[in-house]
């Protein structure tokens, strides 16, 4: 064929893909629900299977810790064996492995069986984004599909704690697990009906020891960095992360090697999709960080309970979703770091927003702060998840929708463990224990805000009210810090968003997606075996 050929028009998507993005938003919502619906399930879990404190540690971290460990593993795999056979193969273990965390009868099954859940999860994620780029060609239509899926992503996140809490008003504490159980259901009837079938071509074989490089980096960074967060710079943590360094350096170098890689490194070529992967990392990093210090205020300072916290979070996701919702339409008129460096700059002001909240009569402006946070949050959601997956040609989407979790999963944790751990440093710089306080309560106090709760409900109520006036100061002086410190890295971001990509428009397609590349797409599809 010519190369002076006129290009095919890009096909646009009809019924049966909107009605396709509507049962691909079920894992999506389900995944990231299933994140933050323990958190309020944990009490009344503890009462039924007593588990030690390091056991509850393990329930609450298994599961996020082998859906990051698995993400790159299972977007590859999609590429090779088909995207929706994958989706559907994950779909069956996670409604498994709900059951029987749902009916788990030691704390040693429960653990058991959120880990499994987390390697069946991690199916879901890859495929169901590398599955839109299969299905919307239109670089527009792409774009409002991907806000669609980042929006029932955030969306989920802040709708945990609520619906665990209507859960747990009625029935025990296995009922949060069993929320898995119906939508995998409709997803295995309505995938084979509306879901095209795709598989890369001539993707080769996995490389076993490739997998478990991968695995082996991603797991000690982030438990490294997550065990920091609780403890500090302790021995283990810290070789952890050694250890997933030097794992990570030993993968990179493999797959340099391999004619057909786990991890294809000329992805990194391209630019935007660089950028858009650090601009993730940074930015989740500060909203991990700002995330945990903000649900404590409304806990710990505030005093409301997990589901009134949760429901005060409401407002924060739906700002997001609606700018993931936008977002795409300022995309067609401007360039594509404009929308998101201003987007940042709008989250910007927010966290300047937190450094001003005082401990008393600050709960306006701490959720005013929130709110705009979260526009910048929900316009990069949609945006640079779009950038990610519409800068790989289609055999790499699968890998492409991997490394964008991998990126926002290591940015939350490193997140929380850093700033996580400069909040904790401002705290204890800063409470002074009222005198008179028993010794053991102010050891307590000055530990951690959690301690100082607790220790406060021992003592009578003028000492209890003076310890939590302290307390209070000092988490909310941490708040403060982490506040200014989030916005010195959302303005990082911003300079990326406004200097990397400032040639790049949301409306045009990548370079790679050629038309060649789009037949064979096609090909592929119609392929009887990939069907």
């Amino acid at each position: 064929m010519s190369s002076n050929a006129p290009e095919a028009p890009v096909r646009k998507a009809g019924p049966r893909e909107w009605l396709g993005l509507a049962v691909l938003a079920l894992p999506t919502l389900l995944i990231s629900l299933d994140q933050s619906v323990l958190y309020l399930a944990l009490p009344h879990l503890a009462e039924g299977l007593q588990p030690t404190g390091t056991q509850t540690l393990w329930i609450m971290d298994i599961y996020g810790f082998l859906i990051a460990g698995f993400l790159i593993t299972m977007g590859t795999l999609g590429d090779r064996i088909g995207r929706r056979k994958l989706l559907m193969i994950g779909a069956v273990a996670v409604g498994i492995t709900s059951v029987a965390a749902a009916f788990a009868t030691s704390a040693e099954a429960l653990i058991a069986s959120r880990a499994l859940l987390g390697i069946a999860a991690a199916t879901l994620m890859p495929s169901t984004l590398a599955l839109i780029s299969n299905m919307f060609h239109d670089p527009h239509q792409r774009g409002r599909a991907i806000a669609v899926w980042a929006s029932c992503f955030m969306g989920g996140t802040a709708l945990g704690p609520v619906i665990g809490g209507a859960l747990l008003e009625f029935f025990w504490w296995g009922s949060v697990f069993l929320l898995g159980v119906p939508v995998m259901v409709v997803l295995l009837i309505a995938a084979p009906l509306v879901l095209p079938e795709y598989k890369a071509p001539n993707a080769g074989r996995i490389d076993l020891l490739s997998v478990l490089l991968s695995l082996v980096s991603i797991l000690s960074i982030i438990y490294g960095l997550k065990e920091l967060a609780r403890y500090g710079f302790t021995p283990v943590p810290v070789a952890a992360i050694v250890v997933g360094l030097a794992v990570g350096a030993v993968f990179v170098s493999r797959q340099g090697k391999l004619a057909h890689p786990l991890l294809d490194l000329k992805l990194f070529r391209v630019g935007s999709f660089t950028a858009a992967l650090l601009i993730l990392m940074v930015s989740m990093l500060g909203t991990g960080g700002g995330y945990l210090f903000i649900t404590g205020f409304l806990q710990m300072v505030e005093g409301l309970s997990p589901m009134a916290a949760g429901l005060w979070m409401l407002p924060a996701a739906i700002a997001s979703i609606i700018a993931a919702q936008v977002a795409p339409v300022f995309a067609k008129h401007f360039r594509l770091g404009t929308v998101i460096g201003v987007a940042l700059l709008i989250g910007m002001t927010g966290y300047l927003m937190l450094v001003f909240v005082d401990p008393v009569g600050g709960m306006p402006l701490l959720m005013a702060g929130f709110v705009i946070i979260f526009i910048g949050v929900g316009t990069f959601g949609s945006l640079g998840t779009n950038l990610v997956v519409g800068s790989v040609p289609p055999e790499r989407g699968g890998s492409a929708a991997g490394l964008s979790s991998i990126s926002g999963d290591l940015g939350n944790a490193l997140g929380i463990a850093t700033l996580g751990s400069l909040g904790t440093a401002v705290y204890r710089a800063s409470i002074v224990p009222p005198a008179g306080i028993p010794a053991d309560a102010a050891g307590a106090g000055m530990a951690s805000m959690e301690g100082a709760v607790t220790a406060a409900r021992e003592l009578p109520a003028k000492a209890a009210e003076d310890l939590m006036t302290a307390a209070e100061a000092a988490y909310t002086s941490g708040l403060n810090t982490i506040g200014l410190v989030c916005a010195v890295l959302t303005a990082i971001s911003a300079i990326i968003a406004l200097t990397m990509l400032r040639n790049r428009r949301g409306a045009t397609p990548s370079g790679n997606a050629a038309p060649q590349q789009e037949g064979t797409t096609k090909t592929a599809e119609r392929s009887p075996s990939t069907a």
